[in-house]
């Protein structure tokens, strides 16, 4: 098998690369940081507008949708590149677009698709409730069918991007009387509409996720995505293109640590000497790389026309736990300067290690717990009973 991408393929990347370099700045990384890397402040939507003009944002998408009619291979190399560089949590882009794009109306694609590949618009996603996180079908909210729209009320929870989201990716249920599984709808509803009310609360990484309420919200029939009562199968797939995880901005870290190691003199000699710092340094790189061939395994799979489903979960899995690994592994080769935060004098590395210290406990949680990805991988991976 053939790893090497064709030179078209490769220029691509080369002018990404270059972009990335000439255009993200200190006070872009910085804005992206302080919102938890979500799409949506207003350098980054400047940015995104430009990366967007490439047709870099959705490059697999078909060109009269806004992409390249690249494969997804190409379309997870550049993901990786920007993660790299800077990571950005595209929720339109990313996630909702590709299942508008699978199971949308030509009408809501014609609506949605070009504006969400030009950067134009961002979504946040609206799945959780108190009541209901690792079991989504336990959802309460409920859209009642009023003459030309629905009637929302009820509460989510969260759901991160909704202070700087221009739209709700909401899952609601529109029949509560149905079976489990067929009472569910997808919408997409305007966040500036009258009766939501967002209230932030802040997470031990720092960053703000968000309750959001709706009351009595008037949602046009026409936001409806998809075919009514069957929103929970879009979720499914919605949640497996979400647990696609680009790790390019622990591989960054882990490089910084390595560089760390080499600088850094203990004893007269340099850390990288120590042969169980190697032996970790070695064990993360090997990591790594499994890391990038089961990501892009996912890709392989999307070019032949399917949703990767509880494959999508072992890469989220390997890849979440090997971030905390990364980051754990900084805290020991660091020692008591890893605790330091930026703006310490004496901090190592910008105190980045105890920021991802406490980052990536989160990123084993959303999208579905380290449990939950166990779980998918034994019922639909293994086909082990549920009994």
């Amino acid at each position: 098998m053939d790893f090497e991408f064709a030179p078209q393929e490769q220029a691509v990347l080369k002018e990404v690369r270059a972009f990335l370099k000439s255009e993200i700045t200190p006070e872009l990384k910085a804005e992206s940081l302080a919102i938890g890397y979500c799409y949506g402040g207003e350098l980054g939507r400047k940015f995104v507008h430009k990366f967007a003009a490439n047709r870099w944002l959705v490059p697999n998408w078909p060109e009269k949708y806004g992409g390249m009619g690249a494969s997804a291979m190409l379309t997870f190399a550049i993901k990786e590149e920007l993660a790299y560089t800077m990571p950005l949590i595209f929720v339109a882009a990313h996630m909702a677009g590709p299942t508008i794009l699978h199971f949308g109306s030509e009408e809501i694609k014609k609506e949605w698709l070009l504006p969400i590949a030009r950067g134009e618009v961002e979504f946040a996603l609206g799945y959780t409730e108190p009541w209901a996180g690792s079991d989504l079908s336990a959802l309460k909210i409920d859209a009642v069918g009023q003459g030309d729209h629905f009637l929302l009320n009820g509460q989510k929870t969260f759901n991160t991007h909704t202070h700087v989201a221009d739209y709700h990716w909401l899952a609601t249920i529109t029949d509560p009387d149905a079976k489990r599984y067929q009472n569910m709808s997808m919408m997409i509803v305007d966040l500036k509409t009258p009766g939501i009310t967002i209230r932030p609360m802040i997470t031990m990484a720092g960053w703000q996720t968000n309750e959001v309420f709706y009351d009595n919200v008037k949602v046009p029939k026409e936001c409806l995505v998809g075919d009514l009562n069957q929103g929970f199968y879009y979720l499914m797939a919605a949640l497996d293109y979400e647990r696609m995880f680009p790790l390019g901005h622990y591989r960054r870290l882990f490089d910084e640590i390595v560089q760390y190691t080499r600088d850094t003199q203990v004893n007269g000699q340099p850390l990288s000497r120590d042969p169980l710092i190697r032996q970790k340094m070695a064990q993360l790189s090997i990591e790594l790389e499994a890391n990038k061939l089961i990501f892009f395994r996912l890709a392989h799979i999307i070019d032949k026309g399917k949703i990767p489903n509880y494959e999508t979960s072992m890469q989220k899995l390997f890849a979440t736990e090997l971030a905390q690994k990364i980051a754990n592994t900084g805290m020991d080769v660091l020692g008591l300067y890893a605790q330091l935060k930026k703006g310490s004098q004496h901090a190592a590395l910008q105190g980045q290690i105890e920021h991802h210290y406490r980052w990536s406990v989160v990123e084993t949680i959303y999208a579905g717990t380290s449990e939950i990805q166990r779980n998918i991988m034994a019922l639909r991976g293994l086909k082990l009973p549920s009994k």
